[in-house]
């Protein structure tokens, strides 16, 4: 037999079929123009045209690449991982998703040469794309009902009127309703923090935080996108009359009998709609408990003896989503006792505990930080939290209870512990009194930590870990480094995470920086001299007991 000329499909799957004599050469070369010409797949053209029958040319397809071959009819569709994959995109290509494992995606295809499709999907989600071989026939059947389930469900919800929908009606089968609620309980076992609802011009997306990291998980059709967001409203007894302007709101999910989890809502006016970010605020994180935060022994110790003192200011910071009031109430969980009046007030209330007095700040009424502040002086308090300083009034009268025989807790956002007095005095507090008031300053990050299933040793080179900021002492020990792999039982690698806390105690000598004027700068050496780790000593420590990676290090601290 001649040698098939190179013209035909390059990636060798024609010439397979050619060599064995499953196709004539002559035959083979107009398939392939024919199928160019009419911009179909070439596999998808042969059993059209009924040149080939499917099982034939997966068979041939199979020897020829060493692609596994799978029998599509064993698969459950209902367990298929649609919500990954554009429709747009399983059309197109005629790829259809089969499993997702961490961060490989397994793609049923008929054409493995279709380098074009694992390419497209791989940009589109992110996701590393791995060829399964499927037959032709059984492919396009499997999408044509994957796609037609879909389309029902979507005409279903396009019917659905939300407006007249009530969240007490009792009317759990409407399409909707069903959906929202199927997205509230698929972000609680994702252990997600935040669910966004993202309106576009084109389309809408759905995405989960995820350990501080979003991810898109659905895509409904963007002409439902206001009857979802009218849900919402709903749900949260917010105005659904009101577009113009952000609204605020609470929704309560009962779980069981004993686990409720309530969403804070916010609604937020874009270009085209509205924008609505539900915080999931889950009381069970209060009760974490002071050992599972991620402290070293040393900073547990001196946070613990802290908290124990009569009075006196602790201060945590760092940015939102670090932690911070997950750590201030597992404090309160500590004091929370019947001859301890606690009051706390925050904007609003994430975590709500018995035994405490809680308060949600309303501006619009005038229930500011400081007014509540005011109240709380005036109702025989031992331990006061309030949610944030963030204006001189406030900080004045933290300062002053920490004074007059209270134990103050509260909140900064500023990047480290040593600016957090700077911050204070950059507000207008006298040096005097910060010096006086403050027991300990906290800054915090939650780092993700890897999953012990699938992490990977790597090695470094010992420049390089001089440059990450490991001493010789360390290495000469000899490190053991991990990166992330994933696999099914995470997410990217990671699962769960862990706090990176920098913990200082005011000292005297601390305290006669603080009065003579020391800058940050000059705080954080006097912390480094008395042994305090920062943020990133802290977190390299977990580096080398292996519960991050340095990558995930690198990212959420600086140098």
């Amino acid at each position: 037999m001649a040698t098939e000329p190179s013209v035909i499909n390059p990636a060798g799957l024609a010439r397979r079929l050619v060599r064995d004599a499953l196709l004539s050469e002559q035959q083979a070369l107009a398939a392939h123009a024919e199928a160019v010409r009419k911009r179909m797949p070439f596999v998808q053209f042969l059993v059209e045209q009924k040149l080939l029958d499917s099982r034939s040319i997966a068979v041939a397809a199979s020897q020829e690449f060493g692609v596994p071959l799978l029998d599509l009819r064993a698969m459950d569709s209902g367990d298929l991982p649609l919500g990954l994959v554009d429709e747009k995109l399983i059309r197109k290509h005629r790829v259809l998703p089969l499993h997702r494992r961490g961060n490989q995606l397994f793609l049923a295809i008929s054409d493995p040469t279709n380098d074009r499709a694992l390419q497209e999907v791989r940009f589109s989600t992110g996701l590393a794309t791995f060829a399964v071989l499927v037959e032709e026939d059984q492919l396009a059947t499997a999408i044509e009902q994957v796609m037609d389930v879909q389309d029902k469900t979507i005409n279903d919800i396009k019917d659905a009127d939300l407006d007249n929908v009530d969240v007490t009606s009792g009317e759990d089968d409407a399409p909707v309703v069903r959906y929202v609620n199927k997205i509230l309980l698929d972000a609680i076992i994702a252990s997600a923090s935040d669910i966004h609802f993202e309106p576009y011009e084109k389309y809408f997306r759905i995405r989960f935080r995820q350990d501080g990291i979003l991810r898109e998980v659905a895509n409904p059709p963007i002409n439902i996108a206001s009857r979802l967001v009218a849900r919402l409203k709903v749900m949260s007894r917010m105005n659904i009359a009101e577009r113009r302007v952000p609204q605020d709101g609470r929704i309560k999910l009962k779980l069981s009998r004993t686990r409720d989890i309530d969403f804070r809502v916010n609604t937020l006016p874009t270009l085209y709609g509205e924008k609505v970010v539900l915080r999931i605020l889950d009381s069970t994180a209060a009760t974490v408990g002071i050992d599972n935060l991620g402290m070293e022994p040393e900073q547990r110790q001196a946070f613990m003896e802290a908290i124990k003192k009569p009075y006196g200011m602790i201060l945590v910071t760092g940015p939102t989503g670090s932690g911070k009031t997950v750590t201030l109430y597992s404090a309160l969980n500590i004091l929370n006792d019947a001859a301890i009046n606690i009051s706390t007030v925050e904007d609003p209330v994430e975590i709500q505990v018995p035994g405490i007095n809680q308060v949600n700040m309303n501006q619009k009424t005038g229930l500011t930080f400081a007014a509540a502040l005011r109240a709380f002086l005036r109702q025989d308090p031992d331990v006061v939290m309030v949610g944030e300083i963030r204006d001189l009034e406030t900080a004045e009268i933290a300062v002053k209870a920490a004074q007059t025989g209270h134990l103050v807790l509260s909140t900064l956002h500023t990047n480290d512990a040593p600016q957090s007095l700077t911050r204070l005095a950059n507000m207008g507090i006298p040096l005097f009194n910060i010096a006086s008031s403050v027991l300990l300053i906290m800054a915090q990050r939650l780092a993700r930590q890897l999953c012990t299933h699938c992490r990977k040793p790597v090695d470094l080179p010992h420049e390089v870990l001089l440059e990450e900021g490991f001493n010789e002492a360390e290495i000469a020990e000899g490190l053991t480094l991990y990166k992330s792999v994933g696999c099914e039982h995470c997410t990217d690698g990671y699962k769960g995470r862990v706090g990176l806390f920098q913990v200082i105690r005011v000292s005297e000598e601390m305290g006669r920086l603080i009065m003579a004027g020391g800058n940050s700068i000059q705080l954080a050496d006097q912390a480094d001299k008395e042994g305090y780790a920062d943020l990133r000593r802290s977190g390299l420590r977990k580096v080398k007991a292996g519960l991050i990676s340095l990558a995930e290090l690198n990212r959420i601290t600086k140098y």
